[in-house]
């Protein structure tokens, strides 16, 4: 559906989604680890959709943007991770689940939000209007699906790791955790090979194939 857009049109249609959905990727683990007690993330003002305060030159311009213009036809991206301080918790790990389980849910809602505006768009028969809204639609469903698939990949640190760790016994939850310092070289790895791409593709096809139907396409 993409295709058809120039590269201008599909950086007009991507941005919103994407820095969005980073953006409430990263206040939900703090909002979360809040909950639970650690209030770290609030005092340094991160609670907040600010993108300014998330960026990450990396993680939110220069990946996605370089997948977007090679047409890659996969796009991610990460903001600054919010800091979360686990001597806050009265039963760290259990808490370190749920904060960690908060970001891939909170892009999920976020899918559900943007299928609701191409319900919209689909009804709005005036197609300056429509099409901008099922265009930004399809991008923030995708990339809110992407980046709930991928960080419940058990790769530290992302964010299904933190919950693999939680269901560990202590010490081999310490083994596991050592992986992190190799964790982002093993995720460009992933996405350099094409096995990232590989490993996702059916899971996000049926997953985007629900929220498409919901959205009424």
């Amino acid at each position: 559906m993409m295709d058809e857009l120039t590269l201008v049109q599909r950086i007009v249609v991507w941005l919103l989604p994407v820095v969005f959905a980073i953006t409430v990727h990263e206040v939900a683990h703090g909002w979360m680890a809040k909950q639970y007690g650690d209030k770290t993330a609030d005092q340094q003002g991160r609670l907040t959709l600010n993108p300014l305060k998330h960026i990450d030159p990396v993680g939110t311009i220069i990946v996605p943007g370089l997948l977007l213009i090679t047409f890659t036809g996969f796009i991610f991206g990460w903001a600054k991770p919010v800091p979360v301080d686990a001597r806050n918790f009265k039963n760290p790990k259990k808490a370190m689940m749920m904060v960690a389980l908060a970001g891939p849910l909170s892009n999920l809602l976020m899918a559900v939000g943007w299928a609701l505006l191409i319900r919209l768009g689909v009804a709005i028969e005036v197609e300056y209007v429509s099409m901008p809204l099922i265009y930004s639609g399809v991008a923030g469903i995708t990339i809110n699906l992407v980046l709930a698939l991928i960080n419940l990949l058990p790769i530290p640190p992302l964010d299904g790791s933190r919950v693999l760790s939680g269901l560990l016994p202590d010490y081999w939850a310490w083994r596991y955790n050592q992986l992190e310092r190799w964790g982002f070289l093993i995720l460009l790895i992933l996405l350099a090979s094409n096995v990232l791409s590989m490993v996702l593709a059916y899971p996000l096809y049926y997953v985007q194939q629900l929220f498409f139907n919901l959205a009424g396409l």
